[in-house]
């Protein structure tokens, strides 16, 4: 969040825009993106903030709500000096939406095209305050998975990383799979292009990039089409000819290949501070001045739209169920995101009743003897927000006559085509066995789970390279499904083919989510449907005689297949085998 890479930086908004987002009443557009509208709003006391609306077609995803929710909770712990904190969410309306200070500065991507390659100093201040950004974030249990420079912010004091961890929302979601990008392939790391694969260290390369490309101008990998710049980071050295010679000792290590040889991010502010002339120190001079010039632009702010009436209109989003229990008192430090405002504008002076001061930033300590790894389990450490009703006064007049009989009589009348419709709805209590063994004709008001269904197991499938199976068919068959470019096309449930892009042979997906089973977790349906490290596609070479790995379909049923070795020499004849136990209709199961 935060503003948009462009000259022209505040958009009007426009009529399918709305107007209120959670009480916050609008003033501008900001920016868009691959998941969302970002808005300019202010609080009541008048500072600013950006408000991310999440896409319709996201929002009508079930398993990107569930994540969402995850990744805006573990958003709002992350209260770093360089990142844009999270403040206020909404993760259960009708339109999901998450509110964080607005940064008055340009993003690095708009800084550099419109200005050019910063110098040696301001790069090095740049990539240690991201440095200290990412450790924060990675502290919280967040790995970024899509910094880029349009995700960092140039504010006067210093860089700011936003969108943290939001990108994961949407990974393995029926939309994604379909065709829509919110990663960018440029920045990727080597392990996350081929594989999927995402740890703290894809963050650093990422990092690396950064710096490089704000020193530069340009990417070290080249332009190009999305699959020929993947190729590159996968299988060439990043072209560094252009790169300061400061600058090499710091984005040379960032940008090793194998994610265990790159620095920690306590190695990387060290190896900034040794690489400056000066100590480094973040101030009002940090960037140039026509940057600098790009604040203060930012700083002229719209005033928001004209304050609408007190009812609830079409255009608000978000509406509220009442409140469950009353706000806590008073805001203590560990406090997550406070009651969400109401959908009704706050009056003049009024403070909307979800907003909530940020807690105190904390600048961590550097150098530490070593960089810890944090585990990334999800979970809440506090409960989630409370949401308030906003009351709405009826109409003014006199008071109209009590119209007593009418009530009574509609009253009766109401129960007596109850009960008739209640009596037509009961079992015939005239069956065999009285009603059963009780005798007295007790029919069951709550509808029985469906069970689950029964595994059909098939042993010994062998799949040549480049074909499908189908779970609905009995027994499932292999067959040719269409290949290029490294791109699978059609819905197979699960396929074996060779990545002509990277040149590995992969074990995939185009019709639902992979799940790669640990040594310790035991193949079952239970398993299947409990684990979430959803991929659509898993190199041969991460599979061994007996790995076991959950299919989850897109048409409902979840299969558990276990890999039985590759054989073949030539590809033309290269084939897998696989032992396959199908669950059909099983997601179908679940939800009754």
């Amino acid at each position: 969040m935060g503003s948009a890479p462009s000259a022209d930086f505040f958009h009007p908004l426009s009529a399918d825009d709305p107007a209120v987002v959670g009480g916050y009443r609008l003033a501008a557009v900001l920016g868009s993106g691959g998941m969302g509208k970002v808005y300019l709003s202010h609080t009541p006391g008048g500072r600013p903030i950006a408000i991310k609306v999440i896409r319709p077609e996201f929002s009508e995803d079930p398993e990107f709500r569930r994540r969402f929710q995850q990744e805006v909770r573990a958003a709002e712990r992350v209260q770093g000096l360089y990142t844009a904190p999270v403040i206020d969410s909404d993760t259960e309306g009708a339109r999901p939406w998450l509110a964080t200070a607005y940064v008055p500065g340009p993003s690095l991507a708009h800084a550099v095209a419109r200005h050019g390659a910063l110098p040696v100093r301001s790069v090095l201040l740049l990539t240690v305050g991201v440095a200290e950004a990412l450790h924060v974030i990675h502290g919280a249990g967040i790995v970024h998975r899509d910094l880029k420079p349009a995700n960092v912010l140039l504010a006067s004091d210093g860089p700011r990383v936003i969108d943290f961890g939001i990108a994961r929302a949407a990974d393995s979601t029926a939309l994604t799979s379909t065709g829509v990008s919110v990663g960018t392939p440029a920045f990727m790391a080597p392990e996350q292009a081929s594989a999927g694969t995402v740890t703290p260290a894809t963050d650093v390369f990422a990092l690396g990039q950064i710096a490089a490309f704000s020193a530069i101008g340009a990417s070290v990998f080249g332009d190009g089409p999305s699959h020929a710049v993947l190729y590159r980071i996968v299988h060439e050295d990043p072209d560094l000819s252009a790169l300061p010679e400061q600058l090499r000792p710091v984005v040379t290590r960032c940008l090793s290949r194998d994610p265990a040889d790159r620095s920690s991010l306590t190695e990387i502010i060290e190896l900034c501070n040794a690489a400056s002339e000066a100590p480094l120190r973040q101030g009002e001079d940090w960037l140039p001045r026509d940057v600098a010039g790009s604040i203060t632009e930012r700083l002229r702010l719209p005033a928001p739209a004209p304050t609408p009436t007190p009812a609830p209109t079409p255009t608000e989003v978000s509406p509220q169920p009442p409140a469950q229990a009353p706000a806590p008192p008073g805001y203590t430090p560990t406090e997550m995101a406070a009651a969400a405002p109401t959908q009704t504008a706050p009056a003049p002076g009024a403070v909307p009743t979800g907003y909530r001061t940020p807690p105190p930033l904390a600048q961590p300590s550097y150098p530490q003897p070593s960089y810890p790894q944090p585990s990334y389990a999800p979970g809440h450490s506090t409960p989630p927000p409370f949401h308030t009703q906003a009351f709405v006064p009826g109409p003014s007049g006199p008071p109209r006559p009590k119209r007593t009989g009418l009530i009574v009589i509609g009253a009766v009348a109401a129960a007596v085509v109850g009960l008739v419709v209640l009596g037509s709805l009961l079992p015939d209590g005239s069956d065999k066995g009285g009603g059963g063994k009780d005798g007295g004709g007790k029919a069951s008001g709550t509808s029985q789970k469906q069970p689950d269904p029964q595994p059909v197991s098939y042993q010994g499938i062998e799949v040549p390279q480049n074909h499908q199976l189908m779970f609905a068919d009995n027994p499932p068959r292999p067959a040719e499904e269409p290949t290029g470019a490294g791109v699978l096309y059609g819905h197979a449930d699960l396929i074996y083919y060779r990545d002509t892009l990277f040149g590995d042979e992969k074990f995939g997906t185009t019709n639902g989510k992979l799940v790669l089973l640990n040594n310790s977790e035991k193949g079952s349906l239970e398993t299947c449907r409990a684990v979430t490290r959803f991929t659509e596609k898993i190199g041969l070479d991460q599979l061994t005689d007996g790995s076991q790995v959950c299919v989850l379909s897109k048409a409902g049923h979840i299969a558990l297949a276990t890999f039985r070795g590759r054989s073949g020499v030539k590809e033309e004849t290269r084939f897998i085998t696989v032992d396959l136990t199908v669950w059909r209709n099983a997601e179908a199961a679940a939800k009754n």
